[in-house]
């Protein structure tokens, strides 16, 4: 790969991850919300202590609506973006990266392996989830610190700066890199979406290049194929997220300021002990509404810009 194709995969991944972003953070936010261990409750107007622990599996979660409802009550409106900045920060740099390391890695294994076989998907994902996550954990961190931020409407919301000291201070370097072994256990929800992705783009290809087989000239691409191209993402996010998903709540709950989770195991046997194992899967529905459109968005706007600069 010269230098020039990086740039232009590190460029696209970059511009599709901060369209996803921007576009979707609200459903982020009440989906880290319902991740996490703290739920904080009102009825007829009148706020309960925070539930944690034990408790929780007496007193039912809010659903993904009533969690938007209460952020808008109590917060207002502009709490839904909160921790955009940081997602800014790190989704460009995040995905750039892994998108570069993911097409760098599977031309070098189309050398090895069959070219564009299962292996050679399986292993260049996983190889790219690893650098990203590695590079960027602090700012997911930050970002995930943020959003858990309750603050009643009216009062100063913690910005990154002071996210960024407080997690200093109180737990040293250290502390940045929390979460990242349930990250690095989401590998696998990346290497399944990545290889049902790469099957059905093939197959959408070779679908196509059979139906103008017989036209002398080379087709370009219209909007049928990025549509199929979003079906596809879509398609294959679906299937990995649900398989994975437990991950991202014991990612969630790592990163909780002053939490009693302190492994990835520790944390997946208790959070089932404590309030059953559908709390493993607690903000799915949210999480699926959410990702779907943002990898669509991300993955159509990437084969979009490479489409346009290699054009």
């Amino acid at each position: 790969m010269s230098q020039r194709d990086t740039l232009v995969h590190l460029f696209a991944g970059g511009c599709g991850g901060t369209v996803g972003a921007i576009l979707t953070c609200p459903l982020e936010v009440v989906k880290t919300r319902l991740q996490s261990s703290h739920i904080t409750l009102y009825v007829s107007g009148v706020q309960l202590s925070t539930v944690n622990g034990p408790s929780v599996a007496r007193m039912s979660p809010p659903g993904p609506l009533h969690c938007l409802k209460l952020i808008l009550e109590k917060e207002g409106a502009r709490s839904l973006f909160r921790g955009l900045g940081p997602n800014l920060v790190g989704v460009a740099p995040s995905r750039a990266i892994y998108f570069a390391a993911y097409s760098s890695t599977k031309e070098r294994l189309n050398g090895v392996f069959q070219p564009d076989s299962t292996q050679v998907h399986m292993v260049s994902a996983g190889l790219a989830g690893f650098t990203a996550i590695t590079a960027t954990n602090p700012i997911w961190l930050i970002k995930t610190r943020m959003q858990l931020d309750s603050r009643n409407r009216g009062e100063k919301p913690m910005n990154a700066f002071e996210c960024l000291r407080r997690v200093y201070q109180t737990e040293g370097l250290r502390g940045f890199y929390r979460g990242m072994s349930a990250s690095y256990a989401g590998i696998s929800e990346t290497v399944i979406h990545f290889v049902i992705y790469e099957s059905i783009k093939r197959r959408l290809l070779e679908a196509k290049a059979a139906q103008h087989m017989d036209e002398e000239e080379e087709t370009s691409k219209d909007a049928s194929d990025f549509v199929g191209m979003m079906l596809a993402a879509a398609t294959s996010k679906t299937c990995a997220t649900s398989i994975a998903y437990p991950h991202e709540v014991i990612r969630t709950r790592l990163r909780e300021e002053g939490t009693k989770y302190r492994s990835f195991f520790q944390t997946l046997t208790t959070v089932p002990k404590e309030e059953g194992y559908r709390a493993l899967y607690r903000g799915l529905t949210t999480h699926l509404v959410r990702q779907i459109p943002n990898t669509a968005i991300m993955m159509c706007t990437y084969e979009l810009v490479v489409y346009m600069l290699n054009g």
